[in-house]
């Protein structure tokens, strides 16, 4: 993997980017949002919650030092059924017992609506990348959905409640061209 495919750039650094990726990759508005106002049915599929070793550019962003866990939660974010975005959130797991005790509980709740309800909360800025297959992120998204995908290009954020962040990681599918 070369290692313009695995660094993540500030908006708006879409060089490379499909155009119709362009209005995803840098709203800063909630993306559940914009996925709901474009479909008839959405739909959280949960694919985990747990404690594991976050990758190695999470950690200085969640304040982890190396070998801590974090807890993670990955799910899928259908629209009208056909998986549109791939997304992987993680914290400190400190954090869920204190500002991020929310986080825990959501099931299958979209956790994009928790975070922009929520006045406490702030957004801080959005950065992009390319995956590559060798990415961990673009792994997992394959992994979920059981086939093999082209590079996909994502975006992430953190979000800070009481001084405590929560990163969060949306990758864009190829369902998610037919939103427009």
């Amino acid at each position: 993997m070369s290692r313009q495919d695995s660094r993540w750039k500030p908006r708006p650094a879409l060089a490379g980017a499909p155009a119709y990726l362009h209005p995803w990759l840098s709203d800063p508005g909630s993306l559940t949002a914009r996925i709901v106002a474009r479909c008839a049915r959405f739909e959280v599929r949960v694919l985990g919650e747990r404690r594991a070793l976050p990758f190695r550019d999470e950690r200085p962003l969640i304040g982890l030092p190396p070998g801590r866990h974090a807890w993670t939660r990955e799910v899928l974010l259908l629209a009208d059924d056909a998986p549109v975005v791939f997304a992987h959130s993680v914290l400190a797991p400190r954090d869920l017992n204190g500002a991020w005790h929310m986080a825990q509980a959501i099931g299958s709740r979209p956790l994009g609506a928790a975070l922009f309800a929520d006045p406490g909360i702030c957004r801080g800025p959005l950065s992009s990348a390319r995956l590559a297959p060798q990415h961990p992120l673009h792994r997992h998204a394959c992994a979920a959905l059981g086939e093999r995908l082209p590079t996909l290009w994502a975006r992430r954020s953190r979000f800070c409640r009481l001084d405590r962040p929560l990163l969060v990681t949306e990758v864009f599918l190829p369902g998610i061209a037919r939103l427009g």
